[in-house]
């Protein structure tokens, strides 16, 4: 057994068992990659995947039971690698940050910047994607730290700790009878706001669901006309007269989004808490608890270490 013949196994499954791409992402040929997996297969007296001709076409009964032993051999065998790693280049490597659109251009920017002038020498790459995306980057070891709204804590292999709580406000063009109305002091209710068209996130994204929660216990149909990844997306087509937008407050900027007037609808809406996942069983390099302390002061290491080893001591109850 090798670890080569682990990672053909590991890639088949991530790749929709298709060899072609499994060769590609291991930078070898397919028939090499059908001989890792027959020879691994044949060492442990069982077959992983079912077959088709010489087509894999899912795993059967006894490969998903290995499948997860596979994953975690090859994710402790990353873990000694970082670990050897702190010790041959201290303050070198790189960091992995997955993030939604919203935390990467909002939230993201002072601690990046604040982390790069004490570690100079370490670099950082930045994925993106939605909240499911975020956590799956983590659970496939292809990040780090990964930070995103909803879904984290919903991943028994992540550890997502809470860092701040936010709310949403609407926007509106100058002039708009909502911003008129919350000029004179008038309060916005979700009836009133109900009466215009909206577009907002996306459903999973950005406190959507708490959006949606809100006109649904009063009752209301928010007439949305168009949905949206990201604020900027939302904010352009709000300019454009499309209708009025719901977004996070930290995505309005008063001199940067001056064509645009803002009202606070924490009254209206339940808040949202950003987290900061890490996967369980992650080996941390001392420079991923560094950001994490960076992006949320109170996420001291001592802080991280206790979660995870209650989050450890819970599940092995």
């Amino acid at each position: 057994m090798n670890f080569q013949q682990l990672r053909s196994i590991r890639e088949a499954r991530r790749r929709g068992f298709n060899l072609t791409e499994v060769a590609a992402a291991l930078h070898t040929s397919q028939p090499g990659v059908s001989r890792q997996i027959r020879e691994l297969e044949d060492e442990l007296g069982i077959e992983i995947f079912m077959r088709a001709g010489k087509r894999l076409t899912g795993l059967t009964e006894p490969g998903a039971h290995v499948m997860p032993i596979v994953e975690k051999l090859l994710n402790e065998a990353e873990n000694l690698r970082r670990a050897s790693a702190d010790y041959a280049s201290t303050g070198r490597g790189s960091l992995r940050i997955a993030a939604t659109h919203s935390q990467a251009r909002y939230a993201l920017p002072p601690a990046v910047r604040d982390f790069r002038l004490s570690h100079p020498d370490v670099e950082l790459n930045l994925h993106q994607g939605s909240p499911q995306q975020v956590a799956q980057f983590l659970l496939d070891g292809e990040a780090d730290v990964g930070i995103a709204t909803e879904a984290l804590a919903q991943y028994p292999g992540l550890i997502a700790l809470p860092c701040y709580r936010w709310t949403h406000s609407v926007i509106t063009p100058p002039g708009h009878p909502l911003a008129l109305e919350a000029a004179q002091g008038q309060v916005l209710t979700l009836e009133r706001l109900s009466q215009f068209p909206i577009v907002t996130y996306e459903v999973g994204y950005t406190g959507r669901s708490h959006i949606d929660d809100a006109f649904r216990q009063a009752g209301l149909a928010p007439n949305v006309v168009l949905a949206a990844m990201d604020a900027d997306v939302i904010k352009t087509y709000v300019d454009l007269g499309l209708g009025v937008g719901i977004v996070a407050s930290i995505a309005y900027d008063e001199d940067r989004d001056r064509h645009l007037s803002a009202v606070d609808v924490r009254h209206l809406f339940a808040d949202n808490m950003t987290r900061l996942a890490v996967r369980r069983d992650a080996y941390l390099r001392d420079y991923v608890y560094a950001f994490i302390a960076t992006f949320a002061a109170p996420l001291t290491r001592a802080a991280v270490d206790e979660a995870r080893r209650a989050a450890n001591a819970a599940s092995a109850d």
